[in-house]
């Protein structure tokens, strides 16, 4: 899917998710986005799983489970693992569950002092570890800018 498309789709979802938690908008576009590939990876079409949220012994919905490369900081390697994903009915679905998972899990309290700035709030997720790479938290920031996402936390 075209990154607009993309957009398009998830961002009213978004927008009504920050009304409700405080995670920017901007932030929750990019990371679906690049958790994703834009709607296309293997975990969103067989999961509707756009955030990569792994099934822990907190959840109880439905699951599936597919590899996924993580970095192992030890080696300085990556590896391919097999993972047990959460899965979801509707993208809706995911939205909703993605900000409950911040707020819920207490190591991602000090990203919500961030919540007026998007790039300090994935600077903050991934200092908290949501991500292996080492990365990940410059990946976001570029995809918040390169397409304007800042603009979704206004409305």
């Amino acid at each position: 899917m075209k990154p607009d498309a993309f957009i398009a789709l998830i961002a009213a979802g978004a927008q009504e998710s920050t009304r409700a938690t405080k995670v920017p908008a901007s932030f929750t576009i990019a990371q679906g986005a690049l958790e994703s590939a834009w709607g296309e990876s293997g975990l969103a079409k067989a999961a509707m799983n756009l955030f990569g949220v792994k099934a822990d012994k907190s959840w109880s919905g439905a699951t599936v489970t597919i590899p996924t490369r993580e970095f192992v900081k030890a080696t300085g390697q990556w590896i391919t693992v097999p993972a047990l994903w959460r899965k979801y009915s509707s993208w809706s679905e995911c939205l909703t569950d993605h900000a409950k998972f911040f707020i819920v899990n207490k190591r991602y309290a000090p990203a919500f002092q961030h919540t007026d700035n998007a790039e300090q709030f994935a600077l903050a997720v991934a200092a908290a570890g949501y991500a292996t790479d080492p990365q990940y938290a410059a990946k976001v920031i570029a995809v918040i800018r390169s397409h304007n996402l800042t603009q979704y936390d206004k409305a």
